[in-house]
């Protein structure tokens, strides 16, 4: 019996019992780069003294203790308060083919009502784990689900491999910085995000 025929009756009997034949995915992936957004000159959204640059890090390291114990290598854009240019942040991203980039960054805006999580993506796969993310990170902290949108941001736009940026909240919003401030919040941002990846890793 040849071979082709052989993997061709392999394959009816997996379709019989209703097992599913794996297959490679290009999607998967080794590392994770975490960027935490803004740092030194750039504080980013801030009210008073709580700026998004040590709020975005803060939720970075977090993130990358979590990815850890669970054994997926990570990257990060920076581990200090430094400041890292849009192109510099995408040029260690593309460095690692087998990645996905996560960034990380805290809402504000002149009004003081909005409120919420939100995650944005730029291609399809970008979609599916922002997807995964976005209702993890909404579930820990039981607040206001501001959805997974599609947007053009430069660090979205130019990372080669799948890439997300998590809104974690409006600075602007004193109820919601109050929240912030406090590391169970933040703690729960890192945890909703890594279990979003993992289920995202899952998926393949």
């Amino acid at each position: 019996m040849s071979r082709f025929a052989l993997r061709l009756i392999c394959i009816s009997i997996f379709a019989i019992i209703g097992t599913t034949i794996p297959q490679a995915s290009a999607k998967s992936f080794n590392y994770v780069i975490i960027d935490a957004g803004h740092g030194g000159h750039d504080k980013g959204g801030n009210h008073g003294l709580v700026y998004e640059k040590h709020l975005a890090l803060d939720t970075a390291l977090r993130l990358e203790y979590y990815l850890k114990k669970r054994g997926i290598r990570t990257k990060l854009t920076r581990r200090s308060d430094v400041f890292v240019t849009l192109p510099g942040r995408v040029s260690i991203g593309n460095r690692y083919r087998n990645s996905i980039f996560v960034s990380i960054h805290y809402n504000h805006v002149w009004k003081r009502d909005p409120y919420g999580l939100e995650t944005f993506y730029y291609g399809r796969e970008g979609k599916k784990l922002a997807t995964h993310i976005q209702k993890k990170i909404c579930n820990k902290l039981n607040t206001i689900n501001r959805g997974a949108k599609q947007s053009k941001f430069y660090v979205l736009r130019n990372t080669k491999n799948t890439a997300v940026l998590v809104e974690c909240g409006f600075v602007s919003n004193s109820k919601e910085r109050a929240r912030m401030k406090k590391a169970w919040y933040r703690q729960s941002l890192a945890e909703g995000i890594g279990e979003g990846i993992m289920k995202y890793k899952k998926s393949w």
